[in-house]
């Protein structure tokens, strides 16, 4: 939910939105593999190696961010809904089976709705069509820590970053160039880097692989910092997340375990902090708390110790 785009049409007077939610009742099976690491999957394993079926905490809504089309006597109007703990900025394009063309921009305020544009009806039965994108965040909003950030795991632990600035590997674009993987057994306990305010989570995903399958079914946390940027923990364990929307959490707090869901090649924590750089999400460098709080800028192949 960190930057979205979509695509829609919309008849005149005749208005439909549906949304896919995973099934509650899926069974979800854990056994260790032949080298001892943990295996998720939704089939149990099929040689009679013991397995565990697990029950799953109740699924934690995600807040509504879309644009909503509704009918008005003269047309239609294009209306940002967000339900976010923070604000987001909204743009959108129409275009009209008449040939027309309209646009719509706004950073709308957290849990609230805004209009963004109203489309005349376009002659007959004709059809609107439209796209709309999002960023979390305001765009004013500039990044001012207090200070070093916390390594993201319990004091005194020390485990290898296998990603970081400069390096590109798989952190090609703005939204992940300063992201940093942590290489983490998976079960190792996630902290808070800087406290904030938890405006989202991801927790029921279970699968992991470099397939497009499960690009999107990273577990994850995000909180809003007070400057208006956002951390993101990522590729978290099956139903570990231990904070939920609207909980203010401090730094240092313990808040998920790592994992290994979502586009993973292996269990790692994905961390990145972000804002918005005007409809576009983007990632911003970091440093860590060292020896006597000294900033330490995170490496490739370098290991890194919370302090």
């Amino acid at each position: 939910m960190i930057q979205q785009w979509h695509l829609g049409a919309v008849v005149v007077l005749v208005m439909c939105s549906l949304a896919a939610v995973p099934g509650s009742a899926q069974p979800v099976y854990r056994y260790r593999d032949a080298q001892g690491q943990w295996v998720y999957t939704d089939r149990p394993p099929a040689s009679r190696r013991p397995a565990e079926t697990l029950t799953l905490a109740a699924t934690v809504a995600s807040p509504r961010i879309l644009v909503e089309p509704r009918s008005g006597a003269n047309g239609i109007t294009l209306v940002a809904v967000n339900e976010c703990r923070c604000a987001v900025e909204f743009g959108v394009k129409t275009r009209s089976s008449d040939g027309s063309e309209h646009a719509g921009r706004a950073v709308v305020a957290p849990r609230s709705e805004q209009v963004l544009i109203e489309v005349p009806a376009p002659p007959g039965t004709g059809e609107i069509r439209f796209d709309y994108g999002y960023v979390i965040g305001d765009p004013a909003a500039n990044h001012a820590p207090p200070g070093p950030y916390r390594a993201p795991f319990a004091l005194a632990q020390s485990y290898t970053v296998t990603q970081a600035a400069p390096d590109q590997l798989t952190h090609k674009d703005a939204g992940s160039r300063h992201a940093v993987d942590i290489a983490m057994p998976v079960g190792s306990a996630v902290h808070a880097a800087r406290e904030g305010l938890v405006i989202n989570v991801a927790h029921r995903f279970f699968r992991g692989g470099t397939t497009q399958e499960v690009r999107d079914e990273a577990n994850f946390v995000q909180v809003l910092h007070d400057d208006g940027t956002t951390a993101v923990y990522a590729h978290l364990q099956l139903d570990t997340v231990r904070v939920r929307p609207g909980q203010r959490v401090q730094r240092g707090e313990y808040i998920a375990n790592s994992g290994n869901t979502g586009y993973s090649s292996g269990p790692h924590l994905h961390f990145v902090v972000l804002r918005n750089a005007g409809l576009r999400s983007e990632s911003l460098p970091v440093t860590f708390a060292g020896p006597g709080g000294v900033g330490v800028a995170p490496r490739s192949s370098a290991s890194l110790t919370a302090y």
